[in-house]
């Protein structure tokens, strides 16, 4: 009997805890949302998230791009071959990397390092009492640490994305052109044929809900940290942890929007 309560009081609590979780997350949400829109500015602290975000994970974006679409169009060339579809590699590629691999593994790649570097930045700030000496003079932390990132991140994934894009379909074509016996002008004719407006669009529009919530739970996890050194680094896997699972399944919920009629 003793058991028995003892695991509905575990159940009863690991349930509050989330509930808890979740409200406080959509209140940091709604929070940081509102003060990216409500003035006071601060354009240098954009700028400077706006490069941590998006440049500075240009060369690890690409190089994910890059290999994905060559090792996408090698996979597909082995299966399509069976059964003499080889002509669709280059219809394969294109959609695939701008639908759904562009935006997913730019996510995943901006997460394990902008993601990191935010909460272990904000989390440093917290436990060394920074964020309350801002309060002390006047600043509102929520302004000047987390609407910035949070509007950089939704802004710069896009961007980075696109360019991911670009240079996934060049791999692709790298290799079927080099490699597979394909000739380039009747690889780029069937790629500009298969590709459509949507397509880039759609990508580009998870790209910008993934930047966000990576810059949310970034922001969020740093700016709850407790706990010394022990608690930044918990705050951080947390940070990349969640922003990931959040991204899969929010890639899932985004699909079937934009494409399931």
């Amino acid at each position: 009997m003793n058991a028995l309560l003892d695991g509905v009081a575990w159940l009863g609590a690991f349930v509050l805890g989330i509930v808890e979780y979740i409200g406080e997350l959509g209140m940091f949400a709604a929070s940081g949302i509102a003060h990216v829109v409500l003035p006071p500015y601060y354009p240098r602290q954009l700028g400077r998230a706006f490069m941590e975000i998006g440049y500075f994970s240009l060369p690890v974006v690409a190089l994910t791009a890059l290999f994905t679409g060559m090792v996408l169009a090698l996979q597909s060339y082995t299966g399509f071959s069976r059964f003499g579809a080889e002509s669709a590699i280059a219809s394969v590629v294109v959609l695939s990397v701008t639908r759904e691999l562009g935006p997913v593994l730019a996510g995943l790649m901006v997460s394990g390092r902008a993601g990191a570097a935010m909460a272990a930045e904000l989390g440093t700030m917290r436990v060394t009492d920074q964020i309350d000496a801002l309060s002390t003079l006047a600043t509102e932390p929520m302004k000047y640490l987390v609407a910035p990132r949070l509007l950089a991140g939704t802004l710069a994934l896009p961007a980075l994305v696109l360019l991911a894009d670009i240079i996934g379909v060049l791999g692709g074509f790298l290799v079927a052109t080099n490699k597979l016996g394909f000739s380039s002008g009747g690889y780029l004719t069937s790629t500009f044929n298969t590709l459509q407006t949507q397509d880039v669009v759609s990508g580009l529009i998870k790209a910008a809900v993934f930047g966000f919530v990576i810059a949310l739970m970034g922001c969020f996890n740093g700016y709850r940290s407790r706990g010394g050194a022990q608690g930044v680094g918990a705050a951080t896997t947390s940070a990349v942890v969640s922003a990931s699972i959040l991204i899969l399944a929010l890639d899932y919920v985004l699909t079937q929007v934009l494409f399931v009629k």
